[in-house]
């Protein structure tokens, strides 16, 4: 936590209880699904908050902005980005229905009202949003193809033009260029001082 408070110091003390929790509740699941890596677990913060909050550093949703996260797995980057900005809409969604139990359990624990959790495939979610987030699902031209049209045009709801925002790490070139789209690129090691995010990306796709 140290290392979130000290990234993002405005954080209210509702939004800093909901991130102390989170500790505990994917202990507690782990033992008995595992959503989250065994050499993980003891860098929750790190290596799934402060990661998925990547995100949060290239564009800051605004007040009823919709946005989807496609295999969300355990919650990440849906749950934590749900904290840092309550007034947004999540909709988190996942084919395996044992790690949504889990989103489901933590956001009731935590009592976020701003995340709905789906289990079942993204083709198949009804609706149009302005941003589609994820982490490192798939290659991302299979990924766009699934979600394009389910991104609405616009730019209401953020800092950026509607689009997709996908956390990814190594070498992105050969897949980027497959994608046939224009694209940035943001490394997460500029916005955090960890040996971990030497390689990771934030990488976004204007709609």
């Amino acid at each position: 936590m140290e290392q979130i408070l000290a990234y993002f110091p405005a954080l209210s003390q509702e939004q800093i209880r909901r991130l102390e929790m989170l500790e505990g509740l994917y202990r507690e699941w782990n033992q008995r699904i595992n959503v989250v890596s065994r050499k993980d677990i003891d860098r929750l913060y790190t290596r799934h908050v402060l990661h998925s909050l990547a995100i949060a550093k290239v564009c800051a949703f605004r007040p009823g902005a919709r946005i989807l996260d496609v295999g969300c797995g355990g919650g990440f980057p849906g749950i934590p980005l749900a904290v840092l900005f309550p007034e947004a809409n999540f909709t988190l969604v996942d084919s395996i229905g044992k790690k949504i139990r889990v989103v489901e359990e933590v956001v009731r624990s935590t009592g976020l009202g701003n995340v709905t959790a789906i289990h079942g495939r993204a083709e198949r979610v009804d609706g149009l949003f302005d941003f589609v987030v994820s982490r490192a699902v798939t290659e991302m031209k299979p990924f766009i193809g699934w979600i394009w049209n389910k991104i609405e045009r616009g730019e209401r709801a953020g800092e950026r033009p509607n689009g997709i925002l996908y956390l990814k790490g190594g070498d992105l070139r050969e897949e980027l260029a497959a994608t046939g789209r224009p694209y940035e690129l943001f490394p997460v090691g500029d916005f955090f001082d960890d040996d971990f995010f030497e390689t990771k990306k934030v990488v976004y796709f204007r709609r």
